[in-house]
């Protein structure tokens, strides 16, 4: 076999592997919410800065509109979302909070420090970690 074909010298795999393993630990948490982990990441957005379009979203989250369509379809049928199209372009869709999902905010505030409780890292490890994975994710915009 190639050296180079061997899974573990992939960079791509402890990525995929470790992303994966991180966002099951926040299923615990949020099921008994009703959402998923891609819905929270949303909500993080929007908590931050309500009122934004579908494209904003898409890149805030990396996320393309295939998947984000009907996951803030869903988001709107559970009545915390609401999509209004734009007045000035139609193909413009705005994304705004209801009370609801301004409420599910405090229902979630202590998820980051449970899972901060759950990972294996110093707080070096784990800021050295987060830079270097915005790295690759800004490396990714400039192309």
């Amino acid at each position: 076999m190639k050296e180079q074909l061997k899974l573990e010298n992939q960079l791509c795999f402890p990525l995929y592997a470790a992303a994966r393993k991180i966002t099951s630990l926040y299923t615990p948490y949020l099921r008994p919410l009703g959402i998923t982990y891609t819905q929270y990441i949303v909500f993080l957005v929007l908590w931050e800065h309500d009122d934004q379009t579908v494209s904003s979203l898409s890149r805030t989250l990396h996320l393309d509109s295939g998947t984000l369509t009907p996951l803030l379809k869903k988001m709107e049928a559970e009545g915390f979302v609401k999509r209004t199209r734009s007045a000035e372009d139609e193909r413009v869709v705005r994304i705004t909070l209801t009370e609801k999902g301004k409420k599910m905010e405090d229902a979630v505030a202590d998820i980051p420090y449970k899972i901060g409780t759950c990972l294996n890292l110093s707080s070096r490890e784990a800021s050295a970690l987060y830079s270097a994975l915005y790295s690759i994710l800004e490396e990714g915009n400039h192309e």
